[in-house]
């Protein structure tokens, strides 16, 4: 239904981590969770966050572990104990807050009944597709899936538009993949051959499950991997999907029956409720191959792809047996997680992906004091300015490019907490009665509310993120850095930490996401958002060259032999840190004048706080698996390069810990990168 982050924690892990929060809560260093032994100038990573690491290993349901993640599964917690409350009553008015939070919560934890349906929530969807006897069927079964967000094989939201982002438009993305990315496809190393071989044993056991029988599932298994196939080869890789110029396809609802003929747009316009309005393909090999496939490959291969399609994404809102299976190569085999979460964890997941801002509602109102959003505002104000110093004081941009950049600051919008206006979910259908119901209800109403945005001027109120995600985001068509309640948690931000750890921690982050307006993929857009060049070509060819010594460095950083860092795929999450931490660095001095110098703690200067607080924000243990999984599609580096990365650029670091000039943690001079 859609992509859902797994999170874990064990009980016991997180009573003791918010004990230890609470202890350190009048500082915000954690001067326990440093290795003292560790050189800073050595390996600052181990310095920072060491003793922690060492004494808190990876929950058996997580796949990566700190303080950071502890708070964010705190938050869940916090939201279980709102859950816990509001179900257990039942005489809500219908469609308020209430109702809807407490019956979708009651309707995911009667277990019972869930392991007694089995498969019978998604039969009749399984019977229509087996029923398909034409083309024109098997076009209206992708309308149908799509209704679900079940991207079979593309996804068409509405989004702004590149070209004018005050007016939403369509955008049909490439999809409709099981494994990962277009690579665990096409790669030929063995780790991707290993993950091929599982996959097909995974497949094979969810028909399966769903009632085939063993030799008959293997072979559709294999049918299906090799329709897959056939789509990834017609995929951009992850590094080609960074570049927003790849994916701009701005096309008329003529052109795309032109792109794609065998499929009957107007129907699927139709279906759908959607106008006929310009709209963006963000692959447009990926759709003439979809074109092809539609008459090439017979009624039986397109019956099991809808069917695995269907399986896939409805598995972990059934029975034991396909949730377990699900675990067991998403989880355990491909992010190394030793054992699942507990189901009312998982609960929380699925409630904040579909009810995610009235669930939000209730968080804040518990969680989220006005006093945090005003200091949260004063930061963002300080690396704002921190930002302008450093552009105004930039010797390798001319003037004119230089204008245009501070036009650009200068429109930033900064989101705080939650949202001004929060939707209204009153007409969902949620009951206590089908946990499936109510993913779908959930899921059908978000879908529609998207698609209503098409052909209307954008509504920039609109959040990306519920107000319980402990995450942050940069979005460049509306030029915006938005930072929900969830993230606002020590160690990230508290309301008791000094300046230097608040700077150092949160206000990297804040400096992160205002640096993604200016990365490799944010300085494509203008100050309103257009994707629109505003360099000079001897400007952007300095950008660029800065920006090669960032992909340069990364390129450099295993995380076991034969495995290391894309640095084209990273460039803009390393941009990100970067320029977070030196303009937080700015912004703290900012912070500092006019008032009584910040204090030494427990032997650690202002500045040594400074680093040492981000280290520990980014002191991630992450399992070997995952690492892996990072190395191939994720943008973000892997915890310990966040760290070390950014920091051994700096020179102020250098002077915090007195490192020699052939340290570790210092780069030679003609490699030290800065881009801004």
């Amino acid at each position: 239904m859609k992509a859902r982050i797994l999170l874990f924690i064990s009980v016991f892990a997180l009573a003791s981590a918010c004990a230890v929060a609470q202890q350190a809560s009048q500082r915000g260093i954690y001067k326990t969770d440093m290795d003292l032994k560790a050189d800073p100038c050595t390996d600052f990573f181990q310095y920072a966050n060491g003793n922690w690491r060492a004494q808190n290993p990876i929950p058996a349901s997580m796949s990566k572990w700190s303080r950071r993640w502890a708070a964010g599964e705190m938050n869940k917690q916090q939201i279980k104990e709102i859950l816990d409350q509001v179900s257990s009553k039942t005489n809500y008015p219908k469609g308020s807050v209430d109702q809807l939070t407490g019956d979708y919560y009651a309707s995911c934890m009667n277990v019972a009944q869930i392991d007694k349906l089995g498969i019978k929530p998604i039969q009749p969807l399984l019977t229509e597709i087996d029923a398909m006897k034409t083309a024109a069927d098997v076009q209206r079964m992708i309308a149908r899936l799509n209704q679900l967000q079940i991207a079979v094989p593309f996804n068409l939201v509405s989004e702004p538009d590149n070209h004018d982002p005050d007016q939403m438009i369509a955008n049909i993305y490439a999809s409709g993949l099981g494994l990962p990315d277009r690579d665990y496809y096409v790669k030929t190393e063995e780790r991707f051959k290993d993950a091929r071989a599982k996959y097909l044993v995974h497949v094979a056991n969810i028909f399966h499950l769903a009632g085939e029988n063993d030799p008959p599932a293997k072979a559709d298994a294999e049918k299906l991997i090799a329709f897959e196939t056939k789509l990834a080869e017609a995929s951009l890789d992850n590094v080609a999907l960074r570049d927003p110029a790849a994916t701009d396809h701005k096309t008329s609802f003529e052109e795309l029956r032109k792109l794609a003929p065998n499929f009957d747009w107007a129907a699927y316009f139709k279906t759908e409720g959607l106008p006929k309005s310009p709209l963006n393909v963000t692959e447009p090999k990926f759709m003439q191959e979809f074109n092809r496939l539609l008459t090439e490959e017979p009624l039986s291969t397109w019956k099991t792809y809808l069917r695995w399609q269907l399986l896939h994404t409805a598995a972990p809102y059934l029975s034991a047996p396909f949730v377990d299976e699900n675990f067991a190569f998403y989880d355990r085999y491909l992010a190394g997680a030793k054992e699942q979460k507990p189901r009312w964890k998982r609960c929380v997941e699925f409630e904040d992906a579909d009810l995610g801002e009235a669930l939000g509602q209730k968080y804040v109102e518990k969680y989220f004091p006005p006093a945090a959003k005003a200091r949260m505002q004063d930061m963002v104000k300080n690396l704002r300015l921190a930002m302008k110093q450093t552009i105004e004081g930039l010797d390798w941009m001319s003037p004119s490019t230089k204008q245009k950049a501070l036009a650009k600051l200068a429109t930033f919008n900064p989101k705080i907490g939650y949202p001004d206006k929060w939707r209204d979910y009153s007409e969902v259908a949620i009951s206590r009665d089908s946990f499936w119901n109510n993913v779908v209800a959930g899921t059908k109403n978000n879908l529609a509310f998207n698609l209503s945005q098409i052909g209307k001027p954008a509504d920039k109120s609109l959040w990306g993120m519920t107000p319980p995600t402990s995450d942050a985001y940069y979005n460049p068509l509306w030029n915006e850095i938005v930072f929900p309640a969830g993230i606002l948690q020590p160690p990230a931000f508290s309301m008791d930490a000094v300046d230097a750890v608040n700077y150092g921690a949160i206000g990297v982050v804040i400096g992160h996401e205002i640096s993604h307006g200016f990365d490799d993929q944010g300085a494509q857009f203008d100050a309103s958002g257009r994707l629109q060049n505003w360099w000079t070509p001897e400007d952007l060819k300095g950008f660029q060259q800065r920006g090669q010594c960032v992909v340069n460095q990364f390129e450099s950083y295993f995380i076991e032999p034969g495995i290391h860092h894309n640095g084209k795929l990273v460039l803009g999450e390393s941009i990100g840190d970067l320029a977070g931490a030196k303009l937080a660095y700015l912004a703290f001095k900012i912070s500092q004048q006019g008032k009584p110098p910040a204090p030494t703690i427990d032997g650690l200067t202002p500045d040594q706080q400074f680093f040492v607080a981000w280290g520990q924000f980014r002191g991630d243990e992450t399992r070997p698996e995952t690492q892996r999984m990072m190395i191939q599609g994720d943008p973000h580096p892997v915890a310990k390069y966040r760290v070390v990365g950014p920091l051994s650029n700096m020179p102020a670091f250098q002077q915090a810990f007195r490192c020699k000039a052939d340290s570790a943690m210092v780069r030679p001079s003609d490699q030290r990168c800065e881009v801004w």
